[in-house]
């Protein structure tokens, strides 16, 4: 159990939107299927807008299978989408349609970002991004994450509202500026 730390710490095998000189690295831990996520989400897309290149936001998955039984699948397919550089957007269109992430609504995604669907359609079907799903959520419970949204700031669980844009986007600011002054 993790005592409040990010583990592991945020490398190049993440998807991270932003510099990588940021001052400031926003991890979430989400599930494409969770509610709380997809209340999180355009939080989060202000918080971004908010914090410019001050803001990394960085997503690992952790699908809460048992409770949202596609999530697994549509963190796969966001993973293969990756693969054919579209991660954020595909990332985008799970979060936005959230109520239809079926199979044929995943490739119905990818054939709306232009990647190739029959490609995808045989990666999901073979589990081939199962172990980058699994290793992400595994990284998730050895940081303490036992729900989504789960939020760490430069390392740190972030225990915080993040429920308020205005709040959010405040503590955010502030742990920027903490970190920019040290």
């Amino acid at each position: 159990m993790s005592d409040g730390h990010l583990t592991p710490p945020v490398s190049s095998a993440d998807h991270a939107a932003g510099r990588d000189d940021a001052s400031l690295t926003l991890v979430e831990y989400g599930d494409y299927e969770c509610n709380y996520c997809g209340m999180a989400y355009p939080i989060v897309k202000a918080a971004q807008r908010a914090l410019g290149d001050r803001l990394r936001f960085v997503f690992r998955n952790f699908p809460l299978a048992e409770a949202h039984p596609h999530a697994r699948q549509a963190a796969q397919a966001a993973e293969a989408a990756a693969a054919q550089e579209k991660f954020w957007p595909m990332h985008d269109l799970l979060f936005e349609h959230q109520d239809a992430l079926g199979d044929a609504d995943l490739l119905r995604y990818a054939q709306t970002l232009a990647l190739d669907v029959a490609r995808i359609a045989r990666e999901l079907e073979a589990g081939t991004y199962a172990k980058r799903v699994r290793d992400d959520f595994r990284s998730g419970v050895r940081s303490g994450v036992n729900g989504t949204p789960t939020f760490f700031v430069n390392g740190e669980r972030y225990d915080g509202s993040w429920a308020d844009e205005e709040a959010f986007v405040g503590a955010l600011r502030g742990a920027s500026e903490v970190r920019v002054g040290e």
